[in-house]
């Protein structure tokens, strides 16, 4: 399917999203669509798959200028999209959000999910509920429902996050596959510069809502970070750091975890203030399951959970919040933001706990939150017409300022290059104020960037790295694989994961 967008512009109220952008993606090619956060990537693509109206402009289709309205019609047209943020029912089963929009029977409906799902290489549970799995697995779903009901157009919005290797290999094999032998169209919005590398024929790029340059490929990372920002963004080295306090803030001992297929049992570990710890390792192989548990969003069925020596186990979220645990979940419009809520009222809702809001306050607190975090958007936007990186600026902007500890679950999730090392200056400032930081991140660069420990997780055992900076990304892996390696990583005899 050939596709030709034909000066399609955009605004949300000040903001400029889309101006006057005209391209054309050609069947059978895979297109990288890149640009900084809130360069309009988004926005361009919801306007393709119907989920927004431009504000003027044309689409056609392989030479015909289409009008539709909405994302039924969109994939009526042969254009699907797959969001950061999987649009799917929690309330249904993996197989009933399969079938939704499809005329399937049950029966059919389950043999089509078990055989694409064995072309792709996810393990996905026809009967498991949405809500008992991992974004990641979410993503997979919404992937082979799109071309179940025959998108000739597939959008993927950032696609990777949260698989492993072996599976990206088996998706990207998959897409090779579908435009080369089925002539279908695939554009992959994406930071991952290195995915891009491997799967794309080429690149279009937009800066501030414009369309500023094209580039077949082959290309090299340099190139593409020098079309995105005009600059060149320098490779950081990796230095051995020790914390400087013995200060326990937050502690495990001998937890047992449990929720779905994954489980932890055993688990103990301290977290010092000033230091930061990643925890890599497969979905489902226990580690969100332990982020969870320092938040109180999870009780362990054994063991206790302590924060500055205070028994917490058994506590409620709240009570973890006012004990000096902030939390930012992955899932940012599920969890952590409220969709229909403008900036102004995110940081009302945090700030203000009283019976009347103080609004003044609220709206100082939001322009130095968007000036601080460089938030594309107003005070006003609401928070779903962000951009999922802008979005992603939000949910940091709304943590408390000096948090004895902070427990993030991806923190640059969505970010491009530029907007990730931006945020860990921010995080990084806290930490030298004596903030402890527990995190995830499906980026195993980033966490042998930042981390002062690792901790792998890895069936029935969980190995620690004392020091990454003589670790290369390649052992890591293999840790996170199941292969032991010898110094500097050392098992924790005293903590074992289950996962399956």
């Amino acid at each position: 399917m050939q596709v030709e967008l034909k000066h399609i512009s955009k605004s949300f109220k000040k903001v400029r999203a889309n101006d006057d952008i005209s391209v054309t993606f050609q069947s059978g090619r895979i297109v990288g669509v890149l640009g900084e956060n809130g360069a309009g990537k988004s926005t361009l693509m919801k306007i393709l798959s119907g989920y927004q109206q431009a504000d003027s402009g044309e689409i056609w289709l392989d030479g015909q200028r289409i009008s539709y309205h909405g994302v039924q019609a969109a994939i009526t047209n042969g254009i699907g999209m797959l969001q950061q943020d999987p649009l799917d029912i929690p309330a249904f089963t993996v197989l009933e959000n399969f079938r939704y929009g499809s005329r399937f029977s049950r029966r059919a409906g389950r043999e089509q999910l078990a055989a694409a799902s064995q072309r792709f290489g996810f393990a996905l549970d026809a009967d498991a509920y949405i809500e008992t799995l991992s974004i990641a697995q979410r993503q997979q779903l919404e992937i082979v429902r799109l071309l179940a009901l025959g998108v000739r157009l597939l959008i993927l919005d950032e696609p990777t996050t949260g698989i492993s290797g072996e599976q990206k290999h088996l998706l990207f094999d998959a897409l090779r596959a579908l435009a080369r032998d089925e002539g279908l169209t695939i554009l992959l919005v994406s930071h991952k510069l290195e995915d891009v590398i491997a799967l794309c024929d080429e690149v279009v790029v937009l800066r501030s809502g414009r369309l500023t340059g094209a580039m077949q490929m082959p290309a090299t990372a340099a190139q593409l970070v020098k079309m995105m920002f005009d600059t060149e963004v320098q490779p950081r080295s990796r230095k051995m750091r020790r914390p400087t306090s013995d200060t326990t803030v937050l502690a495990l001992d001998q937890v047992t975890l449990r929720a779905g297929r994954s489980s932890v049992t055993g688990f103990s570990f301290n977290l010092r203030a000033g230091e930061v710890v990643g925890l890599a390792g497969l979905e489902g192989s226990g580690q969100e399951l332990v982020l969870r548990a320092c938040s109180g969003l999870l009780r362990p069925s054994r063991g206790r959970v302590r924060v500055a020596g205070q028994d917490m186990t058994g506590r409620s979220y709240h009570d973890f919040q006012r004990a000096g645990v902030a939390f930012a979940a992955a899932g940012r419009l599920e969890e952590g933001l409220v969709a229909g809520l403008s900036i102004t009222e995110h940081f009302a809702l945090t700030s203000d706990h009283k019976a009347v809001i103080n609004w003044k306050g609220a709206r100082d607190l939001t322009r130095t939150g968007i000036d601080q975090y460089q938030i594309r958007g107003t005070a006003d936007s609401p928070i779903e017409t962000l951009s999922g990186g802008n979005q992603q600026r939000v949910l940091m902007a709304l943590m408390p300022p000096k948090p004895p500890a902070m427990v993030l679950e991806q923190p640059t999730r969505g970010l491009d290059i530029d907007s990730a090392r931006w945020i860990w200056t921010k995080l990084l400032a806290r930490r030298a104020q004596g903030s402890a930081i527990l995190f995830t991140s499906a980026e195993l660069d980033e966490i042998m960037e930042y981390s002062d420990r690792i901790l792998v997780f890895y069936a029935g055992q969980v190995v620690e790295v004392n020091d990454p900076a003589r670790t290369s990304v390649d052992e890591l892996g293999y840790l996170i694989g199941g292969k032991r390696l010898q110094a500097p990583a050392e098992a924790v005899p005293a903590a074992t994961t289950e996962a399956s």
